[in-house]
């Protein structure tokens, strides 16, 4: 039995961002909102002994518990074996950090609390999206995906010439704006975010965590 587990529902993106950091490093994983055969419900006094805040993901690997998406992200990097998730020079994984922290802090907020849960969990009468919220939410999420445009720029990768935590931070929250009913409008198909987009599916990484929602 692995003993990483990743405590979250794996339809979270952050939850698929640290699934995608075990699978690039190579690492047996087990994920869900069970541990050691108890179900943790959220918020609940159990959660709130791992999570001060009750947020997920929580990683637990053996008695050492940790929390918050990036810190998940360099611990699994730092801990494990398997392709490097951070440049080596100094002034370049500052520049991953920085990005990491803008993806997580930002561009989450933009995309996924203020977008995409209008569509996954909708609020409105009868169970239906309340597109007057899209509508609001939509001239922000346009204002962060040319950020990620910009920082992506004419390279492969979001924040390095290589994989990185950015990398694993970004894709999911792409992954699941480009599902919705007005993803093509806002990630144009063929242009630089959908052939990101498509680089980062395409990876053993990505097929493995994503195909769930696809």
């Amino acid at each position: 039995m692995a003993t990483l587990h990743i405590l979250g529902p794996t339809f979270s993106n952050f939850v698929r961002a640290v699934m995608l950091c075990c699978e690039e490093k190579g690492i047996d994983y087990t994920v869900g909102r069970e541990l050691e055969g108890k179900s943790i419900g959220l918020k609940s006094e159990e959660h709130l002994k791992l999570h001060p805040h009750g947020k997920l993901p929580v990683l637990i690997h053996g008695d050492r518990v940790i929390f918050e998406t990036a810190v998940i992200c360099r611990y699994i990097d730092a801990a494990f074996e398997g392709p490097a998730l951070q440049p080596d020079e100094l002034w370049e994984r500052t520049r991953v950090d920085q990005t990491a922290a803008e993806i997580a802090l930002y561009i989450d907020q933009a995309l996924v609390r203020k977008l995409l849960l209008e569509f996954a969990f909708p609020k409105g009468e009868n169970g239906s999206v309340r597109m007057d919220a899209v509508e609001q939410a939509i001239p922000e999420a346009r204002k962060a995906l040319a950020r990620v445009e910009a920082l992506l720029g004419e390279r492969e990768f979001i924040a390095a010439d290589q994989y990185t935590l950015a990398d694993a931070l970004l894709t999911p929250m792409l992954d699941y704006i480009s599902g919705l009913p007005i993803g093509p409008d806002l990630i144009p198909t063929g242009g630089a975010l959908d052939q990101y987009l498509q680089r980062m599916r395409t990876r053993p990484s990505g097929i493995k965590v994503l195909k769930s929602r696809r």
